[in-house]
């Protein structure tokens, strides 16, 4: 009976270890030795956890239009605090021509810093394409409350050409945006009405990869500057609300993915 009391704490520690809530966007820097294409680059971590198992999606960027998408699972070590987190191949990327995505395995520890959840450790990897080692490097991280890449939605079509209808959400309040692609003026300042701004492109084996930007030119009447696309690719949906403000643009991107999920 006297050894009660000394198991009860005991099972509390290890039920509060095993509970550890990792899901969510960690946001920090990642380091690489010479060679790499950046030697000190953002990176995130979408992590959703399941018990001690992980997976997500991880990012790799200068900024959000030079980026690396890759998918991973891992485990976490409940005992030591632990993240085991391998990336297991890439999904999207615009990078410049003479960088190439690194496949990265990351170990990695949790713990707090001035009420502060980080996770700090080393990584490395091997290219994309050819398994040459990547430079490895150190990887900072923290907990943050949305992930810099929130606001671009990303939708996979096997069609090569897509329609894009623009209307004004909810109630007509004089919002007038430009539409880019891949940064190049699409229509500009065009007012948005129950009526549609029709745009199209095309998404094929040489166009893997269209990026779409809404630009607020004002704010109408009610702020934000809202959107409603709808957007028809193969007989196929989609509808989107789209957001923009002063600060920051609505992105959409298009990634074209062969019938059966194949890629070239």
């Amino acid at each position: 009976m006297k050894a009660a009391p000394f198991l009860l704490i005991v099972f509390f520690i290890s039920l509060s270890a095993a509970s550890q809530n990792l899901n969510g966007v960690w946001r920090g820097t990642l380091t690489q030795g010479p060679g790499g294409c950046f030697r000190v680059y953002n990176i995130e971590l979408n992590i959703k956890s399941d018990g001690t198992k992980l997976n997500g999606a991880s990012y790799h960027y200068s900024d959000v239009t030079n980026y690396v998408k890759e998918d991973f699972g891992g485990t976490y070590n409940v005992t030591n605090k632990t993240l085991s987190i391998n990336e297991l191949k890439v999904l999207t990327f615009h990078v410049p021509p003479d960088c190439i995505p690194c496949i990265k395995q990351y170990s990695l520890t949790y713990e707090k810093q001035d009420n502060i959840e980080v996770l700090t450790g080393d990584w490395g990897g091997v290219t994309m394409n050819n398994y040459a080692s990547c430079p490895p490097g150190k990887i900072t991280l923290s907990r943050v409350a949305e992930s810099d890449f929130e606001h671009i939605k990303e939708i996979k079509v096997d069609t090569g050409t897509i329609r894009l209808d623009f209307y004004d959400n909810a109630q007509i309040d004089g919002d007038i945006i430009t539409v880019l692609l891949n940064n190049q003026p699409l229509a500009s300042n065009q007012k948005l009405t129950a009526k549609p701004i029709t745009l199209e492109i095309k998404v094929d084996l040489n166009n893997r990869e269209q990026e779409v930007t809404m630009v607020a030119e004002n704010l109408g009447d009610i702020p934000p500057n809202t959107a409603l696309l709808i957007i028809t690719a193969a007989g196929k949906r989609y509808q989107l609300y789209l957001t923009s403000t002063e600060k920051k643009n609505a992105q959409v991107r298009f990634i074209y993915e062969k019938p059966g999920g194949a890629t070239q």
